[in-house]
């Protein structure tokens, strides 16, 4: 229960992250509106916020983060940016999440 429920919460850190960089970018680099910027700093903030809620430390919570946050990029890289995935694309993915899978099952153990 302990990695579907940390799964899910980084999965909305990681679209929160993602958001708040997304919508600099489109008003740096695709001529989008400097109202933009709000939502980005919110949706940071949002961010930040949602990294606290773990009950770990903070270099393991970020180094697991980490593997939910390349797999998330992957699929908004296909989502929304269109781009097709190699399945070298999907096994990097994998293992990521299994590196996550794997620092998350630490938690509690104290292996």
């Amino acid at each position: 229960m302990l990695i579907l429920k940390t799964t899910a919460l980084f999965l909305v850190t990681a679209l929160a992250e993602i958001i708040g960089c997304f919508l600099p970018y489109l008003w740096l680099r695709k001529s989008g509106s400097p109202w933009l910027l709000l939502p980005a700093v919110l949706s940071l903030s949002l961010f930040v916020w949602l990294l606290t809620l773990h009950p770990a430390a903070s270099g393991r919570i970020y180094a697991a983060y980490g593997g939910v946050y390349v797999a998330t990029a992957l699929v908004w890289l296909r989502v929304v940016d269109g781009e097709k995935l190699s399945i070298l694309d999907w096994v990097g993915a994998g293992i990521a999440l299994f590196g996550m899978a794997i620092i998350v099952l630490g938690w509690r153990s104290g292996v």
